[in-house]
């Protein structure tokens, strides 16, 4: 499992190269805040939505501590995705929200 920490997303975000984050919490979490441009599949629609992402990309996947994410991330590598797991979750972010 490829694991980034939260301090080292958000530098990526400030940089040229896009980035990919997928936020696999369930709706209403994301409402209180998630990373900017995060697209928003919950863990429970994460094997029905694999088809819309793209296997040439890299995807960070977030959840609130990092235990969803981390299951999200084994079903997409096991799919052939490029996936990293953000440790810690929403609860060690520190950067911008909307």
């Amino acid at each position: 499992m490829k694991e980034i920490l939260p301090n080292e997303v958000s530098p990526l975000l400030k940089g040229n190269s896009p980035v990919h984050i997928i936020d696999v919490r369930e709706v209403e979490e994301v409402k209180a805040g998630k990373i900017p441009n995060a697209l928003n599949i919950p863990l429970g629609l994460v094997e029905f939505r694999m088809q819309d992402l793209d296997k040439s990309k890299e995807y960070i996947m977030v959840c609130r501590s990092g235990g969803r994410s981390s299951r999200a991330e084994q079903i997409l590598e096991n799919h052939g995705y490029k996936v990293l797991n953000m440790v810690g979750g929403m609860k060690g972010w520190e950067g911008p929200t909307e």
